[in-house]
């Protein structure tokens, strides 16, 4: 059940025509959210278009319309480089900035929040909140309860994304090849049948920006910097969820079973765990859902309190748009925005 709001707000969403923007709209209708107008901003060539909004047709503005309408908060899923010319305006208009892009996550002046996990870090003075990487979110959703109670050393975890999280593009990539269609390439090679292990570019170190995105960004958010994580991200051909097999090297001993509860009573998490009915999670069943499921979770006997799992969650929605509404919900719980 989610919170009845008293007080409705103008609510801009930036980047509103692309994957993420358009979830974005649906959840905060979904969620109903107290919007008293909705506000979609793209860029200057989508300006002057429309969409619907609860079978509204509403104009498209661009980012300094938006700014002049004066919204109490503001969701950003419009890249990078939007977020850095644009957020700081927005703030600085007083407007509560919540950013989906990799643009301010690791700036040392901008909370990286998954509400579940370090909702309470949030204060008025944060004007631009970050949205975490989709992959990150899902993990620390799963890390913070184990963490909290045996201590968690090292994460070694191997990422297996859908086309969703690259976007339009990719998506349309995948349903050519099946297809046999030519068409447009959102990646180097085909993607259907086929597994890429690169997302996004390489750095000097050989890991990919994505790879450091979740090893930086699992330690400021669990507020933890003696966690070490490694990580592998490879694009495959799903859509519904990004899955993920994770490592985990805990400095206290533990039991399954303590495991198993912890997680089932941690929010936001399904544990799905019984290998002898063959249940375990799929990105297939977790589409359009807000959980982060759970399985495979069974002893690493190579090492010392250490246990393996499996994790997959809707990347639009938990890995993205619903874990910014919900910053945004608990903004307005916390009286923090109005």
């Amino acid at each position: 059940m989610h919170l009845q709001y008293v007080s409705h707000m103008k609510v801009a969403v930036v980047g509103a025509t692309g994957l993420v923007g358009t979830k974005m709209i649906e959840l905060l209708i979904e969620r109903n959210f107290p919007v008293s107008t909705l506000i979609p901003v793209a860029s200057e060539r989508s300006a002057g278009k429309t969409l619907y909004y609860k079978s509204e047709e509403i104009t498209i503005c661009t980012p300094q319309q938006a700014i002049d309408a004066k919204p109490a908060l503001a969701l950003f899923s419009a890249g990078g480089s939007t977020s850095l010319q644009w957020a700081p305006a927005f703030a600085a208009a007083g407007i509560t900035v919540i950013d989906n892009s990799s643009a301010w996550r690791m700036d040392p002046e901008k909370k990286l929040v998954v509400p579940e996990v370090n909702g309470h870090v949030l204060t008025a003075e944060d004007k631009i909140i970050a949205n975490p990487n989709c992959s990150t979110i899902q993990m620390v959703l799963v890390l913070k309860p184990i963490h909290d109670a045996f201590q968690i050393r090292r994460v070694v975890v191997s990422t297996y994304q859908s086309v969703t999280g690259t976007g339009v593009k990719a998506v349309q990539q995948l349903m050519n090849e099946r297809h046999n269609l030519a068409g447009e390439m959102a990646y180097k090679y085909p993607i259907d049948l086929n597994a890429i292990p690169q997302i996004d570019s390489f750095l000097e170190n050989g890991y990919t920006k994505e790879e450091m995105k979740m090893m930086k960004e699992t330690c400021k958010i669990m507020q933890d910097d003696s966690i070490k994580v490694t990580a592998t991200c490879v694009r495959i051909p799903t859509m519904g969820g990004h899955s993920e097999s994770v490592n985990i090297e805990c400095a206290s001993p533990f039991t399954l079973q303590s495991v198993r509860q912890l997680l089932s009573n941690a929010p936001g998490i399904v544990v799905q765990d019984d290998t002898d009915n063959c249940v375990y999670p799929m990105p297939l069943y977790s589409k359009d859902k807000d959980e982060t499921f759970v399985g495979r979770i069974r002893l690493d006997d190579t090492r010392p309190n250490t246990f393996n799992c499996w994790i997959v969650s809707d990347n639009l929605r938990k890995g993205a748009a619903t874990n910014a509404i919900q910053i945004a919900e608990l903004l307005l719980k916390k009286g923090l925005i109005q």
